[in-house]
C-alpha cells in the first residue's frame, strides 16, 4: 500500500505553450550570461568536500571579507544557509526571535522545526522590520518552564516587507539589544547587496552587528546556484558538520563558485539599474485604475489588486496569458521583481499588458 504523506505537494509544471516576454516573478529567474558560462567552464576545480577546490576557497575568502567576517562556507542555496545557521546556533527546543513575515517562517517548509528543532517567535513591525522595544518585549524571564532564547534573526532586505532596507542604525540597535540579553544574531542576507547599493553602505557595515550572515548569488547577482554563509572561524567549522548532514557538500563545486566570483566582479554595481526599473514600474502601475502600489526601495514592487475586482492570482493569470509573469503573495497582494534579465523597455511592455489586464 502506497503511503502519501499528509500535505504532500506536487510542484507545478511550467506552461511552455505561452512564451514568456517579461519575467517579473523573481530575481531567481535570471540566467547566466555567456561570459558567466565561460567563467564556469574555465574554472579550476577540485573536490570541494575534501577542501581541494581552489575556486570555492577563493569565493569563500572573498565573500567573508565582503561581509566583514572571519570565514565562510559555500552552500547550494540560501535556504540551506538559514537552516545550517539555525542548527549551529541553537539546540532543539530553543526559541528564535524573527519577524512574523520572515522567510524562515513563511517559505522554508517548516525547516527550523524539522531540522534544528527550534520554535520561532514572530515579532511584529511595519514593512518587515521591528524595533528595540519589540525585541525587549519578546524577551522571556529565564525559567525552566520557558524555552531558551538563543537567536535573533533579521532579513536584509525584508522580502515580504516590500524589499525594504534595514537602516544601519536600526539594525545595530536591535542586534545590540539581542546581544545584551545573551542572544546570538543572524542575518538572512538573500538580498543584502541590494540593500548595500540602495543605502550606499558597505555590506560589512550592514552585517557588523550580526554574528552570522549569508549572501545569495542566485537572485540579483544572477548566478545559477549557490550561497555563502559567513561568521567566525569557530562557527563555520561547526557549520560544516551541518552542511555534511544535510547533503550540502559538493565535489567539483568550483564550476558554480566561478559563476559567483564572476557575479562579484560584474553584477553588484548594476543592481542600481534594477532599483531604477522598479521605481519606473511602480510609477507606471500607480497610474493604472484599481492597482495600489507600494513604493519600492530596491528591486521588489508589491501591489494590491483589490480595486480591479480581481484577486492577485486572477490578475497574475491574465498577465501570464500575455507573456508577463508576476508572483502572488496573498489574496490581493502580488509582487513584481526586477533583475538583470528585465530591461527598461520590458518594463514599458509589462505596463502595457497590466493596463489591458486591469481593464478586463
Amino acid at each position: 500500500m502506497n503511503f502519501v504523506p499528509k500535505g504532500s505537494y506536487e510542484p507545478p509544471r511550467f506552461d511552455f505553450s505561452i512564451p514568456v516576454r517579461v519575467n517579473l516573478s523573481s530575481d531567481t529567474q535570471t540566467k547566466p550570461s555567456p561570459a558567466m558560462k565561460d567563467a564556469m567552464m574555465s574554472a579550476e576545480v577540485g573536490d570541494e568536500q575534501a577542501g581541494s577546490d581552489p575556486t570555492v576557497w577563493a569565493l569563500c575568502d572573498r565573500t567573508a571579507a565582503l561581509l566583514g567576517k572571519e570565514a565562510a562556507v559555500f552552500l547550494p542555496s540560501g535556504t540551506m544557509c538559514n537552516q545550517v545557521a539555525l542548527a549551529t546556533h541553537c539546540r532543539p527546543g530553543d526559541e528564535v526571535l524573527a519577524h512574523e513575515d520572515a522567510h524562515i517562517l513563511s517559505s522554508e517548509a517548516g525547516g527550523p522545526m524539522a531540522i534544528a528543532g527550534v520554535t520561532i517567535r514572530g515579532l511584529s513591525g511595519a514593512r518587515g522590520m521591528f524595533d528595540v522595544a519589540t525585541v525587549e518585549a519578546a524577551i522571556r524571564p529565564k525559567s525552566r518552564y520557558a524555552p531558551s532564547q538563543t537567536l535573533l534573526e533579521v532579513e536584509q532586505t525584508a522580502n515580504r516587507g516590500g524589499g525594504t532596507c534595514w537602516p544601519v542604525g536600526r539594525l545595530d540597535a536591535v542586534t545590540a539589544a539581542a546581544h545584551a540579553h545573551g542572544l546570538a544574531t543572524h542575518m538572512d542576507g538573500a538580498r543584502v547587496m541590494n540593500a548595500a547599493v540602495a543605502l550606499g553602505v558597505p555590506a560589512a557595515e550592514l552585517a557588523a552587528g550580526c554574528d552570522t550572515v549569508w549572501l545569495d548569488f542566485t537572485k540579483g547577482l544572477s548566478a545559477p546556484l549557490g550561497a555563502v554563509l559567513a561568521g567566525s572561524k569557530q562557527f563555520i567549522g561547526e557549520a560544516w558538520r551541518w552542511k555534511q548532514r544535510l547533503g550540502g557538500s559538493m565535489r567539483q563545486g568550483g564550476i558554480c563558485a566561478a559563476a559567483c566570483l564572476y557575479a562579484l566582479d560584474h553584477n553588484i554595481d548594476r543592481l542600481a539599474e534594477d532599483h531604477a526599473n522598479a521605481k519606473a514600474l511602480a510609477r507606471g502601475m500607480a497610474q493604472i485604475q484599481g492597482i495600489t502600489v507600494e513604493q519600492p526601495e530596491t528591486n521588489l514592487v508589491f501591489f494590491d489588486t483589490e480595486g480591479t475586482g480581481m484577486t492577485a492570482a486572477a490578475f497574475a493569470g491574465k498577465l501570464r496569458q500575455h507573456g508577463v509573469m508576476v508572483s502572488v503573495s496573498d489574496k490581493y497582494r502580488a509582487r513584481a521583481c526586477l533583475h538583470l534579465d528585465v530591461s527598461a523597455a520590458q518594463v514599458d511592455e509589462a505596463l502595457g499588458v497590466m493596463k489591458l489586464a486591469a481593464a478586463h
